[in-house]
């Protein structure tokens, strides 16, 4: 019999089945689709044309574990490291995020951004701890874990220690109009705070946003963001290759049914083509709601613990804008090399705050807040000789449209495509294909419920060790044998591996 069988071969349950196999279990993938990757995969948009489907950059991914897993040996290259982040700006002077650059454009915040950049780093790298390993159980008073999570913030010495507990609930807005007086430079950095969040800058807990943001980034290197060479699959594919020698089997095209619960024990699975398998554990890379309300069912769980997942807040607020160029578009300021890295739509922090606000409404962004790249500067393959392609995550797009979707995609295409063409002129003139995914179209091609990324929302009230909800925060869950492995466990979303590893090391813990 199988020692474990993971649902879904997105970049965490493949992770999780590597260490699994590592570790002598047999293990077998079962995922949905005609591929593996989730929502890291690279895909045609348009004839002769490829991008990163959803996620785009990988910049969260631990140096350790890819040497750990050996991903170069199995296919990983990167196709540029160390990219550049550039702040977009109108009148067609972009600022680079970096000292010397800002010093040109606010000779005090040049000043100020090496200490602030500086103690942001040293709180996230003492944050770091926390994120790759369980968090502790409060109910059976795990104290050596509680202890460890004290120590951590008090061995950052005392006026450290006070400063991070001063701005952790803050607002990033806040925050930054205390260190910055340049819109632009604040835009930028309150961006990353709040993106791929049902936040603007004003919200609170948006400072923890942006720490669990660099403290992941932490660990994979002094210059992290980086693009993989054929795109985000390559990764989910080298994860995939080096699964398989350990001996994991991966089946594709399998969509899993339900759960199959013996003896209120989870053992095996029954797919949608009627096939039952059976297995020791049984462990979700799927999202909590689907795990839980769709997969398992509600009659298998507490009253308490289905209201705590039902009210989970898990709707997505980005789109992902596809440009299909017949040349490279122009945005003054930049030569190649900028337009090869991270640009970034978001000229100040009430602009982000601005383009927040209809989304509460179930509205659209009229000028949205937008995070651009066009990887075919790094790596022409994926598009015909001298044409290229335009990557953008458009913030924010409601789940749920007033208007509806039918209507509002193309709408939300045009918003978007007009707020590029402001700093890129005559852009619309190259286009030759266009696809815009709005969240429900990521609910519907990657099986994300509410369209969201992280699988429910980065917020005070749904992390670390309330992540996803009590009862199952430390990968464990209510049904004995099942265990969640990904992005809506600890510590969250973006493509860095940390749940499924974090989950296999749990599950061997308890096994043992």
């Amino acid at each position: 019999m199988t020692d474990a069988i993971i649902i879904g071969a997105g970049h965490n349950g493949l992770v999780c089945a590597n260490y699994l196999a590592q570790a002598g279990r047999k293990v077998l993938v079962l995922e949905a689709a005609g591929r593996v990757g989730g929502a890291a995969v690279t895909r045609d948009f348009a004839p002769g044309f490829k991008v990163s489907a959803c996620a785009h950059l990988l910049h969260q991914m631990p140096q350790a574990m890819i040497a750990e897993l050996e991903l170069a040996r199995h296919g990983l290259e990167f196709a540029a490291t160390g990219l550049a982040t550039h702040a977009l700006a109108r009148n067609g002077h972009p600022v680079r995020l970096d000292a010397d650059a800002i010093g040109r454009h606010s000779a005090a915040d040049g000043a100020a951004f090496g200490p602030f950049v500086e103690r942001l780093g040293k709180f996230a790298k003492h944050l770091l701890p926390l994120l790759q390993a369980p968090p502790p159980r409060l109910v059976t008073g795990d104290w050596p874990a509680l202890a460890r999570l004290g120590w951590q913030i008090r061995s950052l010495g005392r006026q450290d220690m006070r400063e991070l507990l001063r701005i952790l609930g803050m607002n990033v807005y806040d925050l930054l109009e205390e260190q910055f007086e340049s819109d632009l430079v604040k835009g930028a950095l309150g961006f990353d705070a709040v993106l791929g969040s049902n936040f603007g800058p004003r919200s609170p807990g948006t400072v923890l946003t942006l720490l669990h943001r660099l403290a992941a980034q932490s660990a994979a290197g002094p210059t992290p963001i980086s693009q993989p060479r054929g795109g985000m699959g390559a990764v989910t594919a080298a994860l995939a290759a080096a699964a398989q020698v350990k001996g994991v089997e991966i089946r594709t095209g399998a969509a899993v049914e339900r759960i199959l619960v013996e003896n209120d024990r989870a053992v095996g699975v029954v797919l949608a083509n009627g096939e039952t398998l059976k297995a020791g554990a049984v462990i979700s890379n799927a999202d909590p709601r689907r795990t839980f309300l769709d997969l398992l069912g509600a009659e298998h769980l507490d009253t308490g613990f289905v209201r705590r997942v039902d009210h989970l807040r898990s709707r997505g607020l980005v789109a992902k804008l596809h440009l299909a160029l017949d040349a490279l578009p122009d945005f003054p300021g930049l030569d190649r090399a900028g337009l090869g890295g991270r640009l970034l739509i978001a000229p100040s922090l009430d602009y982000i705050e601005r383009a927040y606000n209809p989304s509460k409404y179930g509205e659209i962004s009229e000028a949205p807040a937008l995070e651009i790249t066009i990887p075919t500067i790094h790596d022409p393959s994926l598009a015909p000789t001298g044409k290229h392609v335009l990557s953008a995550l458009v913030q924010y797009a409601p789940y749920k449209l007033a208007a509806g979707w039918d209507v509002g995609r193309p709408r939300l295409a045009e918003r978007a495509i007009e707020t590029i063409e402001a700093h890129a002129p005559a852009l619309r003139d190259h286009i030759v294909a266009t696809e815009i995914l709005t969240p429900l179209d990521l609910e519907a091609e990657f099986g994300m419920t509410g369209g969201h990324w992280h699988h429910g929302d980065l917020a005070f009230d749904q992390l670390y060790m309330v992540r996803p909800v009590p009862g199952a925060a430390q990968y464990r869950t209510p049904v004995e044998g099942l265990f969640l492995c990904g992005a809506g466990s600890h510590p969250g979303g973006g493509v860095m591996g940390a749940a499924g590893r974090n989950a296999a090391r749990a599950i061997l813990k308890k096994a043992a």
